[in-house]
C-alpha cells in the first residue's frame, strides 16, 4: 500500500474517531444540560377572578401561540413530528401536568421556562412570554386553570442526536437560558393602534424572529424549516410586502401574502385569532424598528 493511502486511511479513521467523541460527548453534555437545576427569584401573581379575566386569559391563550402546542382543550398536541424528530405540548388542563402547581410555579414556568423542580422547559418559548404584565399572566393562568381535564397525557421531546449534540455544546439554547431573568414584569400600556402597545405585542414574535425581529434560522427548529423572517423595516424584508395594517392584518387572518403565496411554519392557527387592535398595533410597531439585516436576531 502506498504511503499517501495508508496516511489518508489512517486520517479518515483518526477524523471518525474524533466525530464519534464528539458525539458522544455532546449527548453527555445534552444530558446534564437539561437536568441541570436553573435558579429563578419568582413572586407569585396576585389572582385574577371574574369574567372579564377569564374572557382575557381566553383570548391570550387562543392568540398568543398556547393552541399550537397544547391544543384549544390544552390537553396537549405533537406540533413536530416527523420521523426523526418529535415534540408534543403536555396536557395543562385540570389534572395535567399543572395538577399541582403553586402560584410561584406558574410565573416561574411562564415567564422563565423553567419547571417547578427547577429544571428548564425544553420547548417552552417564555421568551415570548417574559414580558407579560402581571394582570395579563394572571389572567392566562385563571383561564388555563379554569379548563376541564382534558386527559391528554404527558410532553415529550425526542430529539435526535445531532440536535442533542449541538444543545449539549450550547449552540441550540433553550428560553431559560436565552431570558435575563432580573428584567422586571412590564408595566400595563392602553391597547391602542399605536407603536407602544406594538411592542408589547411583537414580545410574542421573539421566540422565532429574535430578539431584534431580524429573523435567521430557527435555533433548535427542524432542518426543513425556512429561515424566520425579517421582520424590520427596508428592501427586500418581509415588511416590505405590506403597505398598510389591512394588509398585514390579511396575512395574519389567512397564512398567505399580498401574491396569494403560503408562509410555511407561522403560528397561524393562533395568529388568526388575534384582534384587530393587536394587530394593527404590531404592524405599526415594526414599521417603527432598526432596519438590520437578516439573522442579526
Amino acid at each position: 500500500m502506498k504511503p499517501w493511502i495508508k496516511w489518508t486511511a489512517g486520517g479518515v479513521g483518526v477524523l471518525v474517531l474524533l466525530v464519534a467523541g464528539a458525539a458522544v460527548l455532546g449527548a453527555q453534555m445534552a444530558e446534564r444540560r437539561m437536568n441541570r437545576v436553573v435558579q429563578v427569584a419568582v413572586k407569585p401573581v396576585a389572582d385574577a377572578s371574574g369574567e372579564l379575566a377569564l374572557e382575557r386569559g381566553k383570548y391570550l391563550f387562543l392568540s398568543r401561540g398556547c393552541t399550537d402546542c397544547h391544543g384549544a382543550s390544552g390537553g396537549g398536541r405533537d406540533f413536530v413530528n416527523d420521523g426523526a424528530m418529535r415534540l408534543r405540548g403536555p396536557d395543562i388542563s385540570q389534572g395535567g401536568v399543572v395538577a399541582g402547581y403553586q402560584p410561584e410555579d406558574w410565573v416561574r414556568i411562564i415567564r422563565h421556562g423553567v419547571k417547578p423542580d427547577g429544571r428548564p422547559a425544553m420547548v417552552m418559548p417564555s421568551e415570548d412570554y417574559n414580558r407579560f404584565t402581571d394582570e395579563d399572566l394572571a389572567a392566562l393562568v385563571a383561564y388555563v386553570r379554569s379548563l376541564p381535564p382534558a386527559k391528554g397525557g404527558p410532553g415529550a421531546v425526542d430529539l435526535p442526536l445531532p440536535v442533542r449534540v449541538l444543545y449539549g455544546f450550547g449552540a441550540i439554547p433553550e428560553a431559560a437560558a436565552k431570558i435575563d431573568h432580573t428584567l422586571p414584569p412590564a408595566q400595563p400600556v392602553p391597547a391602542a393602534v399605536d407603536a407602544r402597545h406594538g411592542a408589547y405585542v411583537a414580545n410574542a414574535c421573539i421566540g422565532c424572529h429574535g430578539e431584534k425581529l431580524a429573523g435567521g434560522k430557527i435555533p433548535g427548529g427542524p432542518p426543513d424549516w425556512p429561515a424566520a423572517a425579517n421582520l424590520t423595516p427596508g428592501e427586500g424584508t418581509a415588511m416590505s410586502r405590506y403597505t398598510d395594517a389591512a394588509a398585514f392584518t390579511a396575512m395574519l387572518r389567512t397564512g398567505k401574502r399580498p401574491d396569494g403565496t403560503a408562509i410555511a411554519v407561522m403560528p397561524f392557527e393562533s395568529l388568526a385569532k388575534m384582534n384587530d387592535v393587536d394587530a394593527q398595533a404590531l404592524f405599526t410597531y415594526l414599521k417603527t424598528v432598526p432596519p438590520r439585516k437578516l439573522g442579526e436576531r
